[in-house]
């Protein structure tokens, strides 16, 4: 499990934008985001460095660790 820190998640639509990016770098990938904390815990088997540039390529700055 992964807890990635999103910064520049401010509102519903970045929630989904957040989730989006994790489901297309893993489809299986269990999301909860926190909009209020700005973080995403993520249970995945992916590398974390592949959902951290998924959501990059979002256009979120994301920092991560292991849960």
């Amino acid at each position: 499990m992964y807890e990635f820190n999103i910064p520049d998640m401010s509102c519903g639509h970045c929630v989904a934008s957040v989730t989006k990016a994790i489901k297309s770098a893993d489809p299986e990938a269990v999301a909860n985001i926190d909009l209020t904390k700005r973080k995403a815990t993520v249970e995945s088997k992916t590398d974390p460095a592949i959902l951290g540039a998924a959501l990059k390529d979002a256009g979120y700055s994301t920092t991560f660790a292991r849960v």
